[in-house]
């Protein structure tokens, strides 16, 4: 299939900085909408990738970015909220998705690739009730739409491991709520890898991808490897939900919001799949022992080196 002029929002984030440079790779023409382009002028550099400042919300400003598009690609998506009633994951979810069916519609473009996770729709989070309405909106669409969802997704500047790592490189002790929830880390390499192959095989309309990776781990297990990885000996206490709720209502209030109520509740279920979409989609799935040490291994190195700069 021939390159393609694609509409990315959500394209500056995790997923978006690894999948950009794969889409570009393969020749086609990118469009990033954000909020603010002069902070992510790095992905302005790559050829044929233009960053643009653009209001996401306003179905009138994504009319105008979609004009003369291929496709379009959501990866807009908020693990937790300002506050804890639903409303943010609602409107990063629910309204942003439905704001841009509608203007892929009076823009004329045909096709719509959506981020989502495992799981959505079930349970008693809001973010997984939110993704899962998304996902009902996308489906009773008349676009050539693409779903995926990935479990907890790893790689270079991910939210998993190295946020771990950094709270094991000051803390002894390490309460974990919901200590028994499994998972199933899927590469972000992987993840970019779906979306661009999906955009070439026309096989995958109408089609929803389960992505994750090989191993299921506890999230206990896993952040006692991810100690090990750092070269910590560190104690991790698994919780009681009673203290594991205390421990997330603590978290909200402090800063970064490591823990919510929202993300107890989604840890009620576990992140693995039921489908292997990788396979289904020719990609053999990337273990997080081949990736993780040396990117924890570069992260200390640099943390050493920046020490280093500053006593000088």
């Amino acid at each position: 299939m021939a390159p393609q002029t694609l509409v990315v929002l959500g394209g500056t984030g995790f997923v978006g900085s690894h999948l950009i440079p794969r889409l570009q790779a393969d020749g086609h023409t990118i469009r990033v909408l954000s909020r603010n382009r002069e902070l992510h002028r790095a992905l302005g550099v790559l050829p044929r990738v233009t960053v643009v400042n653009a209001d996401v919300y306003d179905r009138a400003a994504l009319v105008r970015q979609l004009a003369g598009a291929d496709a379009a690609i959501n990866l807009v998506g908020i693990l937790n909220e300002r506050g804890s009633n639903g409303r943010g994951f609602h409107k990063a979810h629910v309204e942003l998705t439905e704001t841009l069916l509608a203007a892929c519609r009076e823009a004329g473009v045909p096709r719509l690739l959506q981020m989502s996770a495992l799981r959505a729709g079930e349970g008693d989070s809001f973010y997984l009730k939110t993704r899962g309405e998304a996902e009902t909106l996308v489906r009773a669409s008349p676009l050539a739409w693409t779903i995926f969802r990935p479990s907890v997704i790893f790689g270079e500047g991910d939210g998993l491991f190295y946020r771990f790592a950094g709270l094991l490189r000051v803390a002894p002790v390490l309460p974990l709520a919901r200590a028994q929830a499994k998972f199933a880390p899927v590469f972000v390499g992987d993840v970019a890898e779906a979306f661009a192959r999906a955009l070439v095989h026309r096989h995958t309309i109408g089609r929803t991808y389960e992505l994750a990776g090989p191993r299921k781990i506890a999230l206990g297990e896993l952040v006692r490897w991810t100690a090990q990885m750092i070269g910590k000996r560190r104690w991790i206490v698994p919780l009681p939900d009673a203290l594991g709720y205390l421990q997330a209502l603590v978290g909200e209030w402090l800063p970064g919001k490591p823990i919510s109520r929202d993300n107890f509740r989604s840890l009620a279920l576990d992140s693995v799949a039921r489908d292997d979409g990788l396979a289904a989609l020719g990609i053999v799935a990337t273990p997080m022992e081949l990736i993780v040490p040396a990117l924890l291994a570069g992260d200390s190195h640099a943390r050493r080196l920046d020490r280093l700069r500053a006593e000088y």
